[in-house]
């Protein structure tokens, strides 16, 4: 039996550490893969990680994504099934939430519906976590709404906040429930939806 593998754009705003992580993960997949990566950021790190696995980058700016329908058609032309959003920090236009209904994932770095919204990223979110005394915190990957990290919630993960966690110890150990999960619920979605 042969079929289709299911095509991924990853987008990311930073480093790229999680969009090279689902790039490497999804080499081995007989479900999907990474066909490309979108940034809004001419400088992110992510370029340079794309570019040594040989994954094209597409870098775009604020009136492409929320002015012009130039991000869909681009999509659509490289037949792309799914996005993966991983550190990627612009709110997802209506227009793109319909043109992928149900297909585009978000992780967070809390256990939503704590810790998340607007300016809810990185280190602001785990100082937030550290400042309110919580005993617990993790990784939330999500379905993407017309709301900032309101979209139906697929896994979460827990770690223990321990009472000397720095918003840099805390980010660790966050990381690295992201490297553990995030590819594997995304496979498993796509798996589940297909």
């Amino acid at each position: 039996m042969s079929y289709q593998l299911k095509r991924i754009a990853v987008f990311a705003s930073g480093a790229g550490t999680n969009a090279e992580n689902l790039i490497r993960y999804f080499r081995n997949s007989k479900v999907a893969g990474v066909e490309v990566v979108f940034t809004n950021k001419p400088d992110a790190g992510v370029i340079q990680r794309a570019r040594k696995l040989e994954v094209p980058c597409i870098i775009f700016n604020r009136n492409q994504f929320y002015e012009s329908d130039e991000i869909i058609n681009l999509l659509k032309e490289k037949k792309i099934d799914w996005i993966v959003l991983a550190g990627f920090l612009w709110k997802i236009p209506p227009a793109l939430i319909a043109a992928f209904p149900g297909r585009i994932v978000n992780i967070h770095p809390a256990l939503l519906p704590e810790f998340g919204g607007k300016g809810m990223y990185g280190s602001h979110v785990h100082e937030a976590v550290i400042r309110s005394g919580a005993g617990e915190s993790g990784i939330s990957i999500h379905l993407v709404d017309e709301n900032y990290d309101r979209g139906k919630i697929i896994f979460q993960a827990k770690i223990k906040v321990e009472k000397d966690d720095s918003p840099e110890s805390l980010a660790q150990k966050i990381h690295g429930l992201e490297y553990k999960h995030f590819p594997v619920v995304v496979e498993t979605m796509i798996a589940e939806n297909s």
